[in-house]
Formats: C-alpha cells, structure tokens, sequence
C-alpha cells in the first residue's frame, strides 16, 4: 500500500512540468485557498467568485437612440417643452417665416418638418415620450420604433444653426415621376433627372422616343 502511494504522488506531480505552474486564489466562505495548476488545466469557479463578476444591466447613454415623434397639427412646441421638462433630449428644427398679423408683419419660427419632433432616449424606456400631450406615436415599422441614425439629425442641425438659406423639400430620389405641384408647369407630370448641380423634369413622348428637359425647382414637385 506504501509502494502504491507513492507511485500515485509521484505519477500527479511529474505530469506538471516544472516552473510551469499555475496559482490561483480563490475566496471560499471568507477564508482563501491556493490551487496549482499546469498548462492546459481549468479550474472551475467558486459560486461566489461567478456572482461577483455578475454585471448587472443597466440603461445607459449608449442605449439612447434618435426617433421621430409624429405629432398633432400645431403641437410639436409643446411636445418639445414637455420632453425638456422630463429631461428628454429633443431637437425640434425650425424655419423663420413672416406671418401677417393684422395690420403688420412679424418673423416667427415654424416648424422645420411640420407634424414631426426628434427626440434621443432608450425605446425599452419610452412611456415619458408617449404619455406627452401631443404625441401621437413614435415613428416606426409595424409598430416598432425606428432610430434614425445620427449624423442625419446632426446633419439638420449644424445647417439650421448657420446663416445660410435653407427651405424644406420633399424626398425624391433621381429617375422617379414627379408632378409639378407650383409654377407655369402646374400639373405637368414627368421624370426627374439631375444635370450637374440642378434638378431638371423630362417631359417625354414614349411612343415616339423623344423627351424634352426643363430645369425646375425641386421644392415645385412631387412624388407622383
């Protein structure tokens, strides 16, 4: 039984080779033990060592994401000073326009995007954004918020905060029908097309092949 021991001991240390030993201090029940091992050997943890490197979730800045508020007619000021109040990030982009009142004119801000606020929050955290007076949804998918990514508001941002001109136009992308909704050619219907820097309106005859070009103004047409 003496000889046995011995070859055991002898078989379990010299499966380590020497000075490629491991230590290893783990807490257990307040008191600390030591464990060699060797390459190639694990030790499984401690359940109180796994608890302490538990991390727990919390929401963070990095879980804010831009949205778009769809609003009531003529409410996205007060949506905007309520999520100010609730401490919401909200951007809410406006034009100066000259509005008659009575027997003067005065400059007053409207509404960059009318019916539309951007506000940056957490949607697992959106019920402050929903329960403000005014908002009707959250802009999304199939009921489903969708962010919108952030160099497109910052974008908006940086422009309305500079000093140059600027006028809201409808989203037509190039080659699609567009309807010309203002000007001489009210109601003309044709192709858009971009020509260096200006937006031009094809107005074609398929049958014969041919296709006349107008340059037009892009804020004059639609999607038709």
């Amino acid at each position: 039984m003496t000889r046995l021991h011995g070859t055991l001991r002898k078989v379990r240390t010299s499966s380590i080779p020497d000075g490629a030993k491991l230590r290893q201090t783990i807490g257990v029940g307040g008191a600390r033990c030591k464990l060699d091992r060797g390459p190639g050997m694990t030790a499984s943890r401690h359940p109180l060592e796994e608890m302490s490197q538990t991390v727990v979730s919390h929401p963070t800045e990095d879980d804010r994401q831009w949205y778009a508020l769809w609003t009531r007619s003529r409410h996205e000021k007060r949506v905007r000073e309520q999520l100010q109040r609730k401490s919401v990030e909200v951007f809410l982009p406006t034009i100066a326009k000259w509005s008659r009142w009575k027997d003067r004119k005065k400059q007053v801000e409207w509404p960059l995007f009318p019916g539309y606020c951007f506000a940056r929050f957490d949607a697992a955290h959106r019920l402050p954004v929903l329960t403000c007076d005014g908002v009707v949804q959250i802009v999304g998918i199939e009921g489903v918020p969708s962010p919108i990514p952030a160099h497109e508001v910052e974008g908006i941002r940086q422009l309305v905060e500079s000093e140059l001109a600027y006028d809201p136009c409808p989203l037509i992308k190039e080659g699609e029908m567009v309807k010309v909704v203002s000007g001489p050619l009210k109601g003309v219907v044709g192709r858009l097309v971009r020509k260096g820097t200006h937006a031009r309106l094809v107005l074609a005859v398929d049958l014969i092949g041919q296709a006349v070009s107008v340059e037009v103004d892009a804020a004059d047409v639609r999607a038709y």
